[in-house]
């Protein structure tokens, strides 16, 4: 059974080689033409217009779509009544839903921000090695489940994720603009081809020393890309390898609860 490592090591193949193939730029909304392909990353789901009211219970359960590796939605301690921000956190190469939780639980339920956390079907997201499917298809069901149960704000949904997933937060981000206004991506590889709409708000951190994911093939790569695409990006960088610092990770969710 291959090392977490090892599954880190070939997230990061796929995501340099796709990288280095390069991606045409396209504008906030345009499709692109290396998108064309890709039309799988768009998502359905979006909250009701009679949106639950009271407040959901407090805590972290699993939303029970799947026999294994099942979605969890986490409440924060103090919810209120809503409507309440939501955002999706997506794990790293070889994760689980509980590694995407553990990502942002800390300082979400600072924030009181409802965090929804899926898990991949393989070892990584579906389009950082081929095309959106299975994955994108269970973040939708998974949304639409959540959308019934918790009053969401839906000017307050946000995508985030870390290495691989953080790729696939930016390519999921990007697709669904008008359901995504913020995305968060902690030293991601690339971005994922898809039809592109919206204009939502990019983070995007990463490590000066990463050796995973090294940032002059991606993020310095990817964040100029994107500002010339006409997105509004808060880029930080900061002395350190593969990994989120905490005051990255409180940078980004203060960045969160602001908008």
């Amino acid at each position: 059974m291959p090392t977490r490592r090892a599954v880190l090591g070939a997230g990061a193949a796929t995501a340099l080689a796709v990288l280095g193939a390069g991606c045409a730029p396209r504008t906030p909304g345009s499709a692109g033409g290396a998108a064309a392909g890709q039309e799988g990353a768009a998502l359905t789901a979006r909250p009701t217009g009679s949106p639950p009211t009271g407040a959901p219970e407090p805590g972290t359960r699993p939303l029970g779509l799947v026999s294994s590796r099942d979605p969890l939605l986490h409440v924060p301690p103090d919810p209120g009544t809503g409507p309440l921000p939501l955002v999706v956190s997506l794990h790293g190469a070889g994760g689980d839903a509980e590694a995407g939780l553990g990502l942002l639980r800390p300082a979400a339920d600072e924030q009181g921000l409802v965090v929804l956390a899926p898990a991949s079907r393989g070892p990584t997201w579906d389009a950082v090695g081929g095309e959106y499917g299975r994955d994108a298809a269970l973040v939708d069901r998974a949304l639409a489940e959540v959308f019934g149960t918790v009053p969401v704000d839906p000017a307050r949904i946000a995508v985030a994720g870390f290495s691989d997933g953080a790729s696939y937060a930016l390519g999921l981000g990007l697709a669904n603009g008008g359901l995504f206004r913020h995305i968060v991506a902690f030293s991601p590889g690339f971005v994922p081809p898809a039809p592109r709409s919206g204009s939502p708000a990019v983070f995007v951190s990463h490590g000066v020393d990463d050796d995973v994911l090294p940032i002059d093939r991606t993020s310095r790569r990817i964040v100029p890309a994107l500002e010339d695409d006409g997105y509004d990006v808060t880029y930080r960088e900061f002395p350190g390898p593969h990994a989120v610092p905490p005051e990255v990770l409180h940078a980004a969710v203060e960045w969160l609860a602001a908008d």
